[in-house]
């Protein structure tokens, strides 16, 4: 074999060996791409998986919650409607003036029981978060957390309607209603700021900020169960989740839904 031959096989084994090689590292890099598009198909499904899920035990939660309203108001209710009825006609029909009046302190107590009663009944059988607007139950928790005068909510929005689902207002209102609870219980704030806005590119963007005594995040132990709660809400409905805190200067949620192009 001459020395232009051997050259010639020299190359074409170089040029062979060359494109065996750039053959592996496409075929090792399409495999790594096919294997992350693969992943991520999984958690996307997972992810939707659980969406699916938390909506199917909030409409199961709802649906318990009317039926044992409705319990409460049709047969509880309605025997405790009766035995008022008896007590009544007792009252009316015993003369001893010492049996009348514990009589009538019995007849008082039923008749508070069925109010109560109906005030729960009625709680559990509306179609309270459905029915209102999510700027409507937030102002209402703002209301009964002010009327406990522990300290002040204040609460802004820039829009007095928005289309959202019974899954959307109902975490953003369970959401607002945990953090609420964790800075009266554990923050020691004096005031609590609550914002909900939209904007072009932003279905909600709800913000919660108190005063309080605040807590270091990179302690796990003080990011208790509440915030959790919290976080793990926000993810199963696809919106980002922020945390920020400083002992002594208080705590911020941000909790963001951005639409889908």
């Amino acid at each position: 074999m001459g020395k232009t031959e051997l050259l010639i096989t020299f190359i074409s084994f170089n040029i062979f060996f060359l494109m065996f090689v750039i053959a592996v590292f496409i075929y090792i890099r399409n495999y790594r791409q096919r294997k992350k598009e693969y992943l991520n198909e999984i958690e996307m499904k997972n992810e939707l998986h659980q969406r699916e899920l938390l909506s199917t035990q909030l409409e199961i939660q709802q649906a318990t919650m009317q039926q044992i309203g409705r319990e409460l108001h049709d047969n509880i209710g309605q025997k405790l409607t009766l035995v008022s009825l008896y007590v009544q006609q007792m009252l009316y029909e015993n003369k001893v003036p010492e049996a009348v009046e514990r009589i009538d302190q019995v007849s008082q107590i039923i008749n508070q029981s069925l109010q109560d009663l109906r005030s729960l009944s009625k709680t559990l059988t509306d179609d309270n978060i459905s029915q209102k607007e999510i700027v409507t139950l937030i102002q209402e928790e703002v209301d009964n957390t002010n009327s406990l005068k522990k300290c002040l909510v204040s609460f802004e929005h820039n829009f007095d309607q928005l289309d959202l689902s019974f899954v959307h207002k109902n975490l953003l209102l369970r959401i607002t209603q945990e953090f609420i609870q964790n800075s009266i219980k554990h923050s020691h704030c004096k005031n609590i700021f609550i914002s909900l806005n939209t904007s072009e590119h932003i279905l909600w963007e709800l913000k919660i900020r108190d005063d309080g005594a605040g807590f270091d995040t990179n302690n796990t132990k003080s990011n208790g169960i509440g915030l959790t709660n919290m976080k793990n809400r926000a993810k199963i409905i696809g919106a980002d989740f922020s945390l920020e805190s400083e002992k002594n200067t208080g705590t911020q949620v941000s909790i963001t839904l951005k639409k889908q192009s």
